[in-house]
């Protein structure tokens, strides 16, 4: 008896990739799609998809999972948990933080991240570097060495006492990547004004979670996104500027790139969903569960994040998944206090729910169209990072990462979600859709009978070098 021709065939599934939208049947053998048509030859397995649209899986280019914290703070989720909740969400390759502390070697905090992630992942990963001591020895060996490996990308912070660094650095920074074709990121928001604004709000008595979107108003965002951009000109070196929260750092990115400059853009769902009114209308700390930085702004600044996602300012949609349990002290009451907004981790939870909170507002709401959707959450990120055409589309060759969505009405509450967080900022929100099947590999890891685990699953992505060109969005085409 001859063999099936595939291991699994997704039948009649309406295609979505960032350029086209058409049906067809998607043959799948040893993980890859192998072939694209119409009527495809039986495989071992079949999936219905009649009806439902089918998309990339997810590339979430920005999360934090089991990243290495100061006591007592402690990050919820690990590369288990972690990478279970993206799956569920529709997220099936997830870009975390191999991140050097002041004095380590790099190559050392690479070494102990892949310690963290062997073996527990249940969808493929790659790392992303935080450079936060830019010694000659890691500027002039060991970063060359990792980009060369695989490490193709990293983040500096203008912000976080124990992470940022001085314009010099950056520029020292900025230099590798450009020698090395390497992208970097960029956290942008002047320290020195936030430390200057929050002794002032401690001075006052203004402590509670809600002064902290006191302590970085929408200049600080400004003033580093234009320093960033001036130093990355200075050095000649695209940099991508990353959870790009409202209408004043957009500003300087759109004068940017209407001056030829190669600077990418990427938000989150906190900036979409979250306002200031998150944080409290009170002194009440329940506000500390939405303290990220930069913070949520005002409604206003919703519809030009929106509007920047629309018309193409915006490059990538990432969750910025930061988990810290609200009520735990190795959460948002560190010590198992309330504390001042200072000491607060920042960071909020998103893995699993940033495609379905896009797919339901922005595809599902009007507001982006499906191919829109296609290219920022999946597709852009995968070439960011140099793992396209292996991931962010579906191709013949491509990983058979796969989404089939099932567009319906639900209440999100936290108690479905598979975080090991103890809340989610968006509870109570009315959704339209949710990942009906999510396929890793070619294997179910979600469906309607639940999550289906295997540790292991996920394999470490060498990345290679970014192949993301910028485009001008409709304003600054005019």
């Amino acid at each position: 008896m001859s063999q099936p021709a595939f291991d699994l065939v997704v039948r009649n599934a309406l295609i979505a990739t960032a350029s086209d939208t058409y049906a067809a049947d998607i043959g799948i053998r040893d993980g890859r799609i192998v072939q694209l048509g119409a009527s495809l030859a039986p495989g071992a397995r079949e999936i219905d998809a009649e009806g439902r649209v089918v998309t990339p899986g997810g590339v979430d280019a920005h999360c934090h999972l089991d990243q290495p914290m100061e006591p007592p703070a402690r990050m919820a989720d690990d590369f288990d948990s972690g990478t279970r909740a993206a799956a569920c969400g529709g997220t099936t390759t997830v870009i975390p933080f191999a991140a050097q502390e002041k004095g380590q070697s790099l190559r050392a905090a690479v070494d102990d991240y892949h310690r963290r992630a062997n073996g527990r992942a249940h969808v493929d990963y790659a790392f992303h570097l935080i450079v936060s001591d830019p010694t000659p020895q890691v500027l002039n060996e060991e970063l060359p060495a990792l980009i060369a490996e695989g490490y193709t990308s990293f983040k500096i912070y203008m912000t976080y006492d124990d992470l940022k660094l001085d314009d010099g650095q950056m520029l020292d920074v900025f230099d590798v990547a450009r020698k090395h074709g390497a992208m970097a990121m960029v956290h942008a928001e002047n320290a020195d004004c936030i430390e200057w604004l929050t002794k002032k709000l401690e001075a006052a008595g203004r402590t509670a979670p809600r002064f902290h979107a006191h302590s970085r108003p929408m200049l600080v965002e400004r003033e580093a996104t234009q320093r960033a951009i001036a130093l990355a000109e200075l050095v000649d070196v695209p940099i991508l500027i990353v959870h790009v929260s409202g209408r004043e750092a957009v500003e300087q990115i759109r004068w940017a790139r209407s001056h030829g400059l190669n600077v990418f853009a990427e938000t989150c769902p906190q900036y979409l969903f979250l306002s200031a009114e998150d944080l409290g209308l009170d002194n009440s700390y329940m506000g500390a569960r939405c303290v990220c930085s930069p913070p949520p702004r005002d409604k206003r600044n919703q519809e030009i994040i929106w509007r920047g996602l629309a018309d193409g300012l915006f490059t990538i949609f990432s969750s910025d998944h930061a988990p810290f349990n609200f009520d735990s002290p190795e959460g948002k009451k560190p010590g198992g206090e309330e504390v001042t907004f200072r000491h607060i981790p920042n960071g909020i939870p998103g893995i699993e729910t940033r495609m379905p909170l896009l797919y339901s507002e922005g595809v599902l709401g009007g507001r982006i169209t499906l191919n829109r959707f296609v290219e920022l959450t999946s597709t852009n990120p995968a070439k960011a990072y140099g793992l396209h055409p292996r991931k962010g589309t579906i191709a013949v060759g491509s990983d058979a990462d796969l989404v089939i969505w099932d567009e319906r009405t639900l209440t999100l509450k936290n108690t479905q979600l598979h975080h090991n967080v103890d809340y989610t900022p968006y509870e109570g929100m009315t959704l339209k859709a949710w990942p009906a099947v999510t396929l890793a590999q070619g294997e179910v890891v979600w469906d309607e009978q639940g999550f289906h685990p295997r540790q292991g699953r996920g394999r470490f992505l060498a990345c290679g070098l970014p192949t993301l060109v910028p485009r001008k969005s409709q304003e600054e085409s005019l």
